[in-house]
């Protein structure tokens, strides 16, 4: 009597704990769903860290934060319309989906972008000896300044240069389907020579120094690529200091501050290149860059409240 009761409840509570068991197992896969919806959105830790107003320690206190490339490439939004990457400008013909694309044109900055330069005299002998230990490409320059001492001799002074990782191939690479110009903030005396030695195979089609920037109610020494390329659509600055590419913000590309301290910096071949690379092949740049930077609204973010021609003084 008392096994028959045990089988009784036991068909009674058996199809109950297997229901339990069903819905917890539901739970647990709509629980799994909802966790991989919220990673696909998730944004990167730079992005984060650039939402909080986390400065890169590079950047000097002065400077307000802004988003550089991380150390990864960024791809191109869904919505873009770029051919595969596997097809060159060449390739590109006229038709119902590609058309012939004029080359990119590519505004570079000097200073903490492509190379960085210390003062000789000023210069730690550990700080040097560690970034050359490191394989850090470098050379000494004597900048002569057009300025007189006081016995009529030119003012001249000695510079160390140290190159960033992949400087030569960036530019070799960049050459073969975008037009290259040097826009620095630095005095010619200084930027000429500099350039001449890194620039021996003579990839820039022009340089422009400190006298072809603009300046600002908000800022100084701004480069304003109107000034040489009418085409926006198919120009775009690199540069470390955001503020350079105040007056066409979504043509800009901010990188990260280079230093004699990174040796292993992957940034102009593993970063900027293949973002050149898909730029490339857009009809228009502003439209991906704005989304990716988001730079208009960083500058009204930081007191600018309107971009454009009109900010010159």
């Amino acid at each position: 009597m008392f096994m028959e009761q045990q089988l009784a409840q036991a068909d009674v509570y058996m199809p109950c704990s297997l229901q339990v068991w069903r819905a917890l197992m539901n739970w647990f896969a709509f629980f799994y769903q909802i966790c991989l919806q919220i990673a696909s959105f998730t944004p990167s830790m730079a992005q984060l860290l650039s939402y909080i107003g986390v400065r890169h320690s590079l950047l000097s206190s002065s400077s307000p934060s802004f988003k550089p490339l991380p150390v990864v490439e960024l791809p191109l939004s869904e919505s873009s319309t770029a051919p595969p990457l596997h097809v060159s400008v060449n390739d590109i013909h006229d038709g119902s989906n590609y058309e012939r694309l004029e080359k990119l044109t590519v505004f570079l900055d000097l200073d903490e972008t492509l190379v960085c330069a210390y003062e000789t005299c000023s210069l730690p002998a550990v700080v040097r000896t560690q970034a050359i230990e490191a394989g850090l490409k470098w050379f000494e320059l004597e900048c002569v300044s057009s300025e007189k001492e006081c016995e009529g001799k030119p003012k001249s002074s000695y510079v160390t240069v140290f190159e960033r990782p992949g400087l030569h191939e960036f530019l070799k690479q960049i050459g073969e389907f975008a037009d290259l110009i040097l826009f620095t903030a630095g005095l010619e005396d200084y930027a000429r020579p500099l350039v001449d030695k890194i620039d021996v195979d003579n990839r820039f089609c022009h340089r422009l120094y400190r006298p072809s920037t603009v300046s600002t109610e908000y800022r100084e020494h701004i480069k304003d690529l109107s000034c040489l390329s009418k085409d926006l659509c198919r120009t775009v600055i690199v540069d470390n200091n955001p503020f350079s590419f105040l007056l066409q913000p979504s043509n800009g590309i901010p990188c990260v501050p280079f230093s004699a301290g990174q040796p292993h910096d992957e940034q102009l071949l593993e970063v900027i290149l293949p973002l050149l690379k898909q730029l490339s092949m857009q009809k228009d740049v502003r439209p991906v860059l704005n989304e990716k930077f988001r730079m208009p609204e960083w500058f009204q973010m930081h007191g600018i409240p309107s971009i454009g021609s009109s900010l010159t003084v």
